[in-house]
């Protein structure tokens, strides 16, 4: 696990009454708090850079655009293959 660190957060009552009521309707306990506080800001930055590459690439030509997605596809699923498999010799 990776190490962590304290945050000292303020949120409305209502705020957090709300989010403790779901929390155990989830079958979630009290420590299940900080596991999904990091779960929505992971998908929160996650949907805001997707947002912000979509509005960057708003205007390109969606036939440019292509290759160029196809091709970094391409480099990570190679990456991620030769970091699961060692090379045999």
């Amino acid at each position: 696990m990776e190490e962590a660190v304290r945050w000292n957060i303020k949120v409305s009552k209502q705020t957090d009454l709300s989010l403790r009521t779901f929390l155990g309707s989830q079958g979630m306990k009290k420590g299940d708090l900080s596991k999904f506080i990091e779960q929505a800001v992971r998908a929160y930055l996650f949907h805001s850079t997707a947002q912000n590459i979509k509005r960057r690439n708003a205007s390109t030509d969606p036939e440019a655009l292509q290759p160029l997605i196809d091709a970094e596809v391409r480099e990570v699923r190679r990456i991620k293959r030769a970091k699961r498999k060692p090379h045999k010799r």
